[in-house]
């Protein structure tokens, strides 16, 4: 994912404190928006944002201020910065840094930390962490603690640079106290440099080139790698007559309603089964994880070719048989001038597709029964380019992902792999802030809803058109079919009913009920058109 165009202030001459120094080198790197919470140890950097013009939205949890800076790195194309207090502050924003490093997201988290010299014994010192570094390390790709003024800047720098050139995931930078507070000379702008996007091996993409011309049973996998070449993704997948199943993350970069989608049904025992008779297999920017599986990945018959940024991926899981390391788009470009103007006809690929579909959706169809005329409704009144964001709930991943089609118009922000709840709402204002202009619809369960709840008060106090629509039934559903599933008697599942319209009325948004699917296409529309929030509740059953 590249950076923006560096920008911002020229250098200064007069000494600067570390605190000016680390939002100079941000605004430098094309960074205009920050989200956060202020506290005692962190007001040196917040002193210098307005200079700098960086503005900050300041989200009510540290956890909700890192599902928005996602949501808004992967809805802009930028990276998403995170700011946090120490201690506390810096663990409350954990869950979502393992998100992004699960979804491959660009987020830079920035924190102080404890001074210098700090004793290793504690001292009692407020907000006081045996080491937030090593807490961080577990989650992020990187989490670096400056030893100097001179290294903020190019702190910022190195993240940016990764960024740039490695398969993006979040980056923790610490600031020690007194670093950030101490005056010293500005020095120059440290900037990471442009990196143009690199192709793979020209002999890997010939070779692969020759395994597609010869296949007879080709399909394709994408994953959210790919989605910088939706344009080449569709072109391939013409061009060889073959259908395409995708992640979650991949959700949408060919249109699902294309003859040749599969849409997100890498879960499916059909399409598992269908993927493992395949003769070649082109998977592009995908982990083929279990998260997207839902099951260990299948044997495969045929030969495996990976695209892919991350050298990493070639021989995890299913390890590739011709490997094309490099950036999706310069690589899938290449692989169509290697490959043939005109492909073969094959009729039995779009037949293939309807009956995968139909099998697919048998085996769910119960569950589905209810969730589907609500999705409907929604496809039918929401615009091409709606971005949606998503929960850990099954109105999410048994519904919208297979059942609401998108395009590349569109967007699906979901969050897998860690699997998080409460994402959905903090990740809608994330998406609105980046794109304004653009309908953002949030799409939760009432379990996971109130992991996140107070974020309605960010919403409302940005004055955001923000329909939140929540499917309620009454806890985790998902959990609770997990426990009848075993045999267990349902515990701990069940919560007691929350009025969830009034509780968003309480924080100065609208809410309604909507009991048929007729219902919630009028509330979705007027939502569109209100300013601030709108919670939706679509109850499990009509009479509750």
């Amino acid at each position: 994912m590249s950076g923006a165009t560096p920008s911002g202030p020229p250098a200064a001459t007069a000494p600067i404190t570390g605190g000016e120094a680390l939002v100079r080198a941000l605004a430098a790197h094309g960074v205009t928006r920050a989200f956060g919470i202020p506290g005692t140890h962190n007001l040196e950097i917040y002193r210098h944002l307005a200079a700098h013009r960086i503005e900050h939205v300041n989200p009510r949890h540290e956890q909700g201020a890192g599902y928005a800076a996602d949501a808004y790195a992967r809805v802009s194309g930028r990276p998403g910065v995170a700011l946090t207090t120490t201690g506390p502050a810096l663990l409350n924003i954990a869950a979502a840094v393992g998100q992004a490093y699960s979804d491959s997201v660009p987020l830079l988290v920035v924190s102080p930390g404890m001074p210098l010299r700090h004793p290793r014994q504690s001292t009692g010192l407020l907000h006081e962490t045996r080491s937030q570094t090593e807490a961080l390390r577990g989650v992020a790709a990187v989490s670096h603690r400056v030893s100097s003024a001179e290294e903020i800047g190019v702190a910022v720098a190195r993240a940016f640079t990764l960024f740039r050139t490695r398969r993006p995931r979040p980056v923790h930078i610490e600031v020690p106290l007194d670093l950030l507070t101490a005056a010293g000379p500005a020095g120059p702008v440290r900037l990471a440099p442009p990196v143009p996007p690199v192709a793979a091996d020209p002999g890997a993409v010939a070779e692969a080139a020759a395994a597609l011309r010869a296949a007879v049973r080709p399909g394709i996998v994408l994953g959210g790698g790919a989605r910088g070449a939706a344009a080449e993704c569709l072109l391939l997948a013409e061009l060889l007559d073959a259908p395409v199943v995708t992640s979650a993350n991949g959700k949408g970069i060919v249109p699902e309603r294309h003859p040749l989608a599969l849409g997100v049904s890498l879960h499916s025992p059909a399409v598992q089964r269908w993927l493992a008779e395949r003769d070649v297999v082109l998977a592009v920017g995908t982990e083929l994880a279990e998260s997207d599986l839902w099951s260990p990945p299948p044997a495969l018959a045929g030969t495996l070719v990976r695209a892919d940024l991350d050298p990493a991926q070639m021989y995890a899981g299913l390890p590739a048989d011709i490997p094309l390391v490099g950036d999706a788009r310069p690589t899938l470009r290449a692989l169509l001038d290697a490959l043939p103007a005109t492909g073969p006809a094959r009729p039995e690929a779009h037949r293939s597709v309807t009956a995968l579909r139909a099998e697919r959706d048998a085996g769910t169809r119960e569950l589905d029964a209810r969730l589907l005329p609500y999705l409907a409704a929604m496809r039918s009144v929401l615009p091409a380019d709606t971005v949606l964001t998503s929960d850990s709930a099954q109105c999410c991943y048994n519904g919208a992902l297979p059942h609401l089609p998108i395009g590349p118009e569109g967007r699906y922000l979901h969050p897998t792999g860690f699997g998080t709840l409460g994402y959905a709402l903090p990740a809608a204002i994330g998406a609105k802030v980046a794109a304004p202009d653009r309908p953002v619809v949030a799409l939760s369960g009432d379990g996971g809803l109130q992991f996140s709840v107070q974020e309605l008060a960010t919403a409302v106090q940005l004055r955001l058109p923000l329909p939140v629509v929540v499917f309620d039934n009454g806890g985790y559903g998902e959990i609770r079919d997990e426990m009848a599933a075993r045999g267990d008697r349902p515990t701990a599942v069940d919560l007691p009913p929350v009025d969830l319209p009034a509780l968003a009325r309480a924080y100065g948004g609208h809410g309604v009920r909507a009991d048929s699917p007729e219902a919630l296409a009028e509330a979705l529309r007027r939502a569109l058109d209100t300013q601030g929030p709108t919670l939706i509740t679509v109850p499990e059953e009509p009479s509750r």
